[in-house]
């Protein structure tokens, strides 16, 4: 077999594989599932009508606005949870052995790391669309988006969960065990609550309003809401995609190194 045909047997085999992980011990993706959901219930139905009032400027309360604002930032902080049991998955294999015996097999090495970040992502798009499910049930529309800005926000989405799950497959790698992957990769989930998913940045302390800004959160939530509710893009459409670019490389580099030094 070529190099190309031994690649793609070997991931689409470990893609199987941990997707049969998934589907077997599915309590840790539906645990990290749940803390969007309940946040979007808290936030919509909790705080949203004084949340409603911020970002209008004082107009009133209008939850379906507040509602129409916060889906997008949390879409994202879907991923940032998702891929948490990613970098736990990882550790695990680590840790139990079963990466040692893969290196004994005459298989494409890399695959291993690569099944892992595809059964992410599919495992990331299938709880965004769960969480939009909730979102439209609870009142959440986008009528003035076109065919092509939804085609932009879902390759955004699967661009921005690729990154974070390149991120975590690193995390999972240098994590002793499995405790201290989910504690290392909690960063993912957090920086979303640090960032415009919840409130507008101009309403934050000037002090706290750089930590919001210049993270890779807030332009691609800022973008995945323009494309979706028409609002002004700006360069935030670029940010974001540089930021994706950049930690998929950074992350694929990183876990590459790692694996590879574990081997030698």
């Amino acid at each position: 077999m070529s190099s190309l045909s031994l690649a793609v047997r070997d991931s689409s085999t470990m893609l199987r594989r941990n997707l049969l992980h998934a589907r077997r011990y599915p309590s840790l993706t539906l645990n990290l599932l749940l803390t969007p959901i309940v946040l979007l219930l808290l936030f919509v139905y909790i705080f949203g009508d004084a949340m409603s009032s911020v970002i209008s400027g004082g107009a009133g309360p209008d939850r379906s606005a507040y509602i129409a604002y916060v889906v997008p930032g949390l879409l994202l902080m879907t991923i940032g949870s998702t891929v948490v049991g990613t970098a736990v998955s990882v550790s695990n294999d680590m840790t139990e052995g079963i990466i040692a015996r893969f290196r004994t097999m005459a298989i494409h090495r890399p695959s291993v790391l690569i099944g892992h970040v595809l059964g992410s992502v599919l495992q990331s798009v299938m709880s965004v669309i769960l969480v939009g499910v909730v979102a439209v049930a609870i009142g959440f529309r986008s009528v003035d988006a076109t065919a092509l800005e939804w085609l932009a926000a879902f390759g955004l989405l699967v661009l921005f969960a690729t990154a974070l799950t390149w991120i975590a497959v690193g995390m999972g790698l240098v994590s002793p065990n499995a405790e201290a992957a989910s504690n290392n990769a909690m960063p993912l989930i957090l920086l979303p609550l640090l960032s415009s998913a919840f409130t507008p940045v101009g309403s934050m302390p000037g002090w706290f309003r750089p930590i919001a800004e210049y993270q890779p959160f807030t332009p691609a939530i800022e973008t995945l809401r323009g494309l979706l509710l028409g609002s002004e893009i700006g360069a935030d459409g670029w940010l974001a995609v540089a930021w994706c670019l950049g930690l998929a490389v950074l992350g694929y580099f990183w876990s590459a190194a790692k694996f590879d030094g574990d081997a030698a």
